[in-house]
């Protein structure tokens, strides 16, 4: 799922209204033991024993039987068992694919060369990440000047699996200190380490239960940080309901923090956080309880016991800091603005009847940087990306010249720098880091990728399709250069289409893999993302919903009708609300798909608000608790209710991870386990279950090469490819 800037997604279950537990039948029956033949080999495929029992709920007078709730119990013997039988049987599948190896090995071709991202500058170094090739993760460098870069955190030497990654860090403005957040497997679930960087020490304990949270330095004296109170039972499942905003003071113990925000009924929100502005003046506090619209406050740190000033009372929009200086601040927001504003605010008068636009909003949605005092628009066009350069007052200094149709990233850094950084790529060329000359405009090359893949061999092209009530909706298609239009061609379909989420072309190293196997990757910008602004969210949320389905079904019908492809050779793929995506397809259309690959995925849209971050979801989904005509159009697609008896299902590997405490595991299990139940075809239904790792963030390299050379690997086997 989705992040904000200062406030990250989490979840929360409100008091149920009109859902109740109305009985629960304590008679297990055991699902018969299934033997299928499965793919061209006839390869025998059984299929563990998964265990019904029978839940009953009451939505609206609506009785729905819930058989497999058990499998939401992470914490039980029972659903451990029952992960190991599943991952065995999926492992001996994949066991039996010819040319698993063979994409495994390129694969590791593919990620195995030096990458080094874009330098930042922190006290009197320059920072960069690098990986020398297939360490698990990223190590953080830095030089001084001409002197020899060293290392200054090295996430791999956190474990020796390489399953604790580095998650976050921020200096303090002098960058004599930072603060860094470590995940454990995955987890959302963090610890906050201190340290001197000049010697790079520890200066006291460390920080522990730390949940969606930015962090933001008030001088050298202390920072802020957001978390939850770890909540009783499962830490990977359990609701977490209410959070917190808290400053900690160097020296002391974590006990001793104090609570800034949020510890009453009335500041009760999902998301909350707190970011200062870098002359340390004033504290802005975001609270939100969804994914979209935040309500902001403002508290001059100049002043003791100063109050929180209302800068945006309601979550209608969305506002964030840009930058300040004094009392002058910058905000980008989108409130009257869909596409979003930068605009200016003193901060003696903060309401949003006193703002002046900076710059103003166009037909294009808008993100912004600063560095160097300038104000860098990035702009999307048609999911691609165009960038303007603005002094602080607004006047636009220039256009930045990009290389080609792609996406450039970055364009930040500190006011005295005379040049910033920034990246660019797309679906079939590698990414390089350019330094831009803030004066003059030039851009010169940085670092060039050193991916072993030759770009000049492959072809990436827009195209605009009509969904079924006529919307034109945008689509990169990218392959190999001379590719015949004979329907023949392997092609996987990827989509998201949710949480105001841009789908944007760049380029992949593990999608590199699928275009040098011949295959075709398809990335459709449906409703529900942020590609054309709040107006293309809204139109695919809540009792929207299905046009994102829609848009999605249109986008495989149209690669079939083009002959880029056919029902047999095509794959469609998302993760987390994509893979509620692919979910929801695949039982509405399941004679269309050849495969299916849900990945992390919201798949019971009847319970995913009473899981950790699930109910800041609701902006998108609504609740099934909501109203009756709200739950009736949940169930209408909800992935595990749709699952039918006697149905012919696509080849289905759904994936999750065991520590995935944003969209709990649960949703993946029961998912699979009603499609082992209920598919009539030959098609198998796998789930693979990866252990110590979460929602994506942090996975080591080497657990990413397995999961990829699984998923092309099935996927390929299951379109009939006899060998690569």
């Amino acid at each position: 799922m989705n992040s904000k800037k200062i406030v990250l997604n989490s979840a929360i279950l409100l008091a149920l209204f009109g859902l109740s537990a109305c009985g629960q039948d304590t008679t297990t029956n055991a699902a018969t033991e299934k033997v299928v033949s499965v793919s061209s080999e006839s390869t025998t495929l059984v299929y563990p024993t998964t265990k019904k029992v029978a839940v009953v709920d009451d939505y609206f007078g609506t009785k729905v039987t819930d058989y497999y709730r058990w499998l939401e119990d992470d914490m039980s013997a029972e659903t451990a068992d029952w992960v190991k039988a599943q991952n065995k049987a999926t492992h001996d599948y994949l066991a039996q694919i010819p040319y698993r190896e063979k994409i495994k090995t390129r694969l590791a071709a593919l990620l195995d060369y030096e990458k080094i991202g874009m330098p930042f500058i922190e006290g009197g170094y320059n920072y960069f990440y690098k990986n020398d090739g297939l360490q698990n993760q990223y190590v953080l460098y830095r030089q001084k000047g001409d002197a020899p870069a060293e290392v200054f955190l090295n996430p791999n030497e956190f474990s020796e699996d390489g399953t604790v990654s580095l998650a976050n860090i921020e200096f303090s403005e002098d960058g004599s200190l930072a603060v860094y957040l470590i995940s454990e497997g995955g987890s959302d679930w963090r610890k906050a380490r201190i340290i001197d960087t000049e010697t790079k020490k520890i200066l006291e304990s460390e920080l522990v239960d730390i949940k969606f949270s930015g962090l933001s330095w008030v001088g050298n004296a202390g920072f802020y940080y957001s978390s939850y109170d770890k909540p009783k039972g499962s830490e990977l499942s359990a609701k977490t309901d209410q959070h917190k905003l808290y400053y900690h003071k160097l020296g002391t113990a974590q006990s001793e923090d104090a609570l800034v925000f949020g510890g009453t009924d009335a500041q009760k929100h999902r998301y909350v956080g707190g970011e200062v502005t870098k002359d340390g003046r004033y504290l802005l506090v975001s609270a939100a309880v969804s994914t979209s619209g935040n309500k902001l406050f403002i508290k001059d740190l100049t002043k003791t016991n100063s109050a929180l000033v209302a800068v945006v009372d309601n979550t209608n929009s969305d506002t964030e800091l840009v930058s300040g200086k004094g009392d002058e601040l910058l905000f980008i927001t989108n409130k009257d603005a869909p596409n979003k504003r930068v605009v200016k605010v003193n901060a003696q008068q903060p309401t949003a009847e006193h703002w002046v636009d900076v710059i103003p909003e166009t037909d294009n949605v808008l993100s912004v940087s600063t560095g160097g005092q300038y104000l860098f628009a990035k702009y999307m066009k048609d999911a691609t990306s165009f960038i303007q350069q603005y002094d602080l007052s607004g006047k636009k200094i220039r256009n930045i010249a990009l290389p080609e149709v792609g996406t450039a990233g970055g364009f930040s850094g500190k006011d005295s720098q005379s040049k910033v950084y920034y990246s660019f790529s797309n679906q079939k060329t590698p990414s390089t880091s350019f330094s831009l000359d803030l004066t003059s405009g030039e851009s010169t090359v940085h670092m060039k990728s050193k991916v072993k893949f030759d770009s000049d061999n492959f072809e990436s092209k827009q195209v605009f399709y009509n969904s079924k009530d006529g919307t034109k909706v945008p689509m990169i298609i990218t392959h190999k250069k001379g590719l015949v239009l004979d329907g023949t061609n392997p092609t996987i379909l990827y989509g998201y289409g949710g949480f105001n989420v841009s789908l944007q072309p760049q380029f992949s190293s593990t999608r590199a893999a699928w275009l040098e196997l011949g295959g075709v990757y398809a990335v459709a910008n449906l409703r529900g993302g942020g590609e054309y602004g709040k107006k293309w969210h809204d139109a695919g949320t809540q009792m929207k919903k299905q046009n994102v389905f829609d848009d999605f079904i249109a986008a495989a019908e149209y690669l079939i009708k083009e002959k880029v492809t056919s029902t047999a050779k095509l794959a469609v793929m998302g993760g987390s609300n994509g893979g509620l995506l692919v979910g929801a397809v695949m039982t509405q259309r399941p004679e269309l798909f050849k495969v299916a690959l849900p990945a992390v995925g919201v798949l019971d849209m009847l319970r995913y608000h009473t899981f950790t971050s699930g109910a800041g979801w609701a902006y998108d989904y609504g609740k099934s608790d909501d109203n009756a005509e709200l739950f009736n159009y949940l169930l209408g697609y909800s992935p595990v209710h749709n699952v039918k008896a006697g149905t012919h299902y696509p080849a289905t590997m759904v994936t999750t991870g065991d520590h995935d405490d944003r969209v709990v595991p649960a949703h993946s299990f029961k998912f699979a386990a009603e499609l082992q139940a209920k598919q009539a075809g030959a098609n198998p239904t796998l789930i693979r279950i990866e252990t110590d790792a979460g929602h994506g963030a942090g996975t080591p390299i080497s657990k990413t090469i397995d999961q990829y050379a699984d998923i092309y690997g099935f996927t390929l086997f299951n379109m009939g490819v006899k060998d690569i």
